[in-house]
């Protein structure tokens, strides 16, 4: 097996972050949906585009130490 800790930690960042950002997209469209007055449309695509950087920064931060304990393991 070759031992590319960068590439898996690149890819279980993106994947977690899409998780992420498709439960965000769930929840907030049943927001919109109810309340269209309140909330529009493009406030749920731009808090998508929030959420995603920002599980980026987190889970960037996390799976790298994970995946090297994995690999050497």
């Amino acid at each position: 097996m070759d031992k590319k800790p960068g590439v898996y930690s690149l890819a279980a960042s993106i994947a977690t972050s899409i998780v992420i950002v498709l439960l965000f997209y769930i929840l907030a469209a049943g927001r919109v949906s109810t309340n269209p007055d309140m909330y529009r449309p493009i406030d749920m695509y731009a808090g998508m585009v929030y959420v995603f950087v920002l599980s980026m920064i987190v889970s960037a931060s996390i799976w790298p130490g994970i995946i090297e304990k994995k690999l050497k393991g």
